[in-house]
């Protein structure tokens, strides 16, 4: 077969995929040309979650006809030039994919002036192919409008999720933007109905206000953080306060947003002992250093970032937020300040000064599970209601933790905790199976706070929530309220707001899947907090029962949630090796 040099359509559509993953993508890339173009105010208008429709507006600095026309094409760029100018960048795009990507499958309309042009330009592209050309009249800036998303590449849209998923991802973009310029106003319509509109915000704290609710930045503190190799600023979350979803994690790095498993273990790290297990912190954190100690050339996402030297950056992170912790224990201010802030020493590569970690001043009084209480949960019905009269002679509870039962020619050890869990997670599935499952009416509706996010996954999974009876609704842009839930769950706020935000992360992990993996990925969560939780310890005749109910289940032998085993037996054969000196 002859070698051919593919056609530039062709070319541009295969660029795409690595640029324009979704509507999201697009949303991320016009925006961010927006802030490039030195704009103070970009609109987002969106219809049909980005399918039909996605404008951005800005007031940025224009484009000549000249430059409007060449922007299209592959690797066109203004922010760079050579190969040294990728060690400085501080712009978001240097690439010069993003627009041939865009209009390689999409429909794609320009509008574009100068503050020194009487005229503007607009240009129509489809295809990779320029339609037209011609002078309009049109306000200073740009106006892109994007239509028909993947129109001409219908196995890509054939796999774009629901619309609310897909605008679950328009709402992040749009919100780290947000979070990195604060100064600039910014607005976000879908179907016709504002989102958010933001104005200029006087400081980092009152954005975070705007977007992720008063009552969740009253819980923060800040953080300040000076080196001689990055300084790190931004707002962490109390211990107390942290959650088992928390969409309110952000890293960013010179002005970008940035993802790092790395760089949020430093964090976890800090808040060890401080957070219970299966919770983690919010955190806002700013980093600034030498662009040439970063490289965001990574992917064309740019959200993977690889810095020089990420032990060093990993031990400041971890010392920053430490100190932070130490230092604001009993914060009740986002506006708290500490006077005489001591510099964080660390190793520096290029001085080889030597590594000495900060001594951490805190509280021995404080205690940051005084507000956690993990006793009221459900219970699902009494797990020993339907269990028969038998002989408990045989079994045995030991440490509280495992049940010791005789088999046949050995001895069966059984942890208690993960047959819970696998008899708890039978029960719901096969209840929701069988429709057995109902809502019971709170006397008064709970209101939980939970983020713009939550309460889109929340509007969009209702039929099933209450399928699984839980009839929660949107009150509000940033809260939900409990109407309704299956009966044997706790109705005080606390206990509410878990059981919610147990919900969302199942929904969050699953969102996307057939319905019975929702249903099960609800179940999981659900049966293993309410084990946790139950820390009664089952008399002789309990264990005996727990032990049949174990045995009625499918899969019993592993723990739906870790997926380790429930119980192991241990051979009379295999004794003797066990005391084998």
């Amino acid at each position: 077969m002859k070698i051919e040099i593919l056609p530039a359509n062709v070319a541009n559509m295969i660029a795409a995929g690595e640029v324009v993953q979704g509507p999201s993508s697009v949303v991320k890339e016009m925006m961010e040309n927006s802030v490039d173009a030195g704009a103070t105010s970009v609109s987002v208008i969106i219809s049909d979650a980005g399918r039909t429709l996605i404008r951005i507006i800005d007031n940025g600095s224009g484009m000549s006809r000249e430059d409007a026309l060449t922007c299209f094409e592959r690797h066109a760029t203004s922010k760079i030039s050579r190969p040294e100018d990728l060690e400085s960048i501080l712009t978001y795009g240097f690439r010069g994919e993003a627009l041939a990507s865009i209009a390689a499958v999409s429909e794609v309309t320009l509008k574009t002036r100068r503050r020194e042009d009487e005229t503007g330009t607009c240009i129509e592209y489809a295809d990779s192919k320029l339609l037209s050309v011609s002078e309009t009249a049109s306000a200073a800036g740009a106006d892109f409008s994007v239509r028909n998303l993947f129109y001409n590449v219908p196995a890509r849209r054939k796999f774009l999720k629901s619309d609310a998923s897909e605008f679950r991802k328009i709402l992040s973009e749009f919100n780290r933007i947000a979070l990195t310029h604060p100064e600039l106003s910014l607005r976000l319509v879908h179907n016709d109905r504002d989102v958010h509109n933001l104005p200029p915000a006087q400081s980092l704290k009152m954005r975070i206000a705007d977007l992720m609710g008063k009552e969740p930045a009253k819980e923060l503190v800040s953080i300040s953080t000076e080196t001689s190799v990055l300084c790190m600023s931004g707002f962490i979350g109390k211990p107390e306060n942290a959650k088992k979803v928390q969409p309110n994690q952000f890293f960013f790095v010179n002005g970008r947003f940035f993802r790092s498993a790395y760089l949020h273990k430093a964090v976890m790290r800090a808040y060890e002992g401080l957070v219970a297990q299966g919770t983690s912190p919010s955190y806002f954190l700013y980093i600034k250093c030498d662009p040439g100690t970063v490289d965001v050339n990574i992917h064309p996402s740019k959200t993977e970032v690889k810095f020089e030297e990420e032990q060093v950056v990993f031990q400041i992170v971890y010392a920053g937020v430490k100190e932070a912790l130490g230092k604001n224990s009993f914060v009740n201010s986002i506006d708290f300040d500490v006077e005489g802030v001591p510099e964080i020493p660390v190793f520096n590569p290029r001085d080889n000064t030597q590594v000495r970690m900060p001594q951490i001043k805190t509280d021995p009084d404080y205690n940051p599970f005084k507000n956690y209480d993990s006793s009221p949960h459900p219970d699902f019905g009494r797990l020993f209601d339907d269990s028969q009269a038998v002989s408990s002679e045989d079994v045995m509870v030991v440490g509280g933790k495992y049940i010791i039962s005789k088999v046949r020619d050995g001895i069966q050890v059984t942890n208690i905790v993960r047959a819970r869990e696998r008899i708890l997670y039978s029960r719901m599935i096969q209840s929701v199976a069988m429709g057995e499952i109902f809502s019971q009416a709170m006397v008064y509706p709970v209101e939980v706070e939970t983020g713009k996010h939550a309460v889109s996954l929340i509007e969009e999974y209702s039929g099933l929530l209450l399928e699984a009876g839980f009839d929660i609704r949107p009150f509000g842009e940033t809260s939900v309220a409990v109407y309704g839930q299956p009966s044997g769950y706790g109705s005080d706020k606390e206990t509410v707001s878990d059981t919610v935000s147990e919900l969302v992360a199942s929904l969050d992990e699953s969102a996307g899947e057939l319905r019975s993996s929702i249903i099960s990925n609800i179940a999981v969560r659900l049966s293993h907090t309410a084990a946790l939780a139950d820390k009664s310890v089952p008399n002789r005749s309990e264990a005996r029962a727990l032990i049949g109910q174990l045995e009625g289940c499918e899969d019993a032998a592993t723990s739906p949630y870790s997926g380790k085993r429930c119980y192991s037996v241990i051979q009379a054969a295999d004794m003797e090796k066990l005391l084998v000196k």
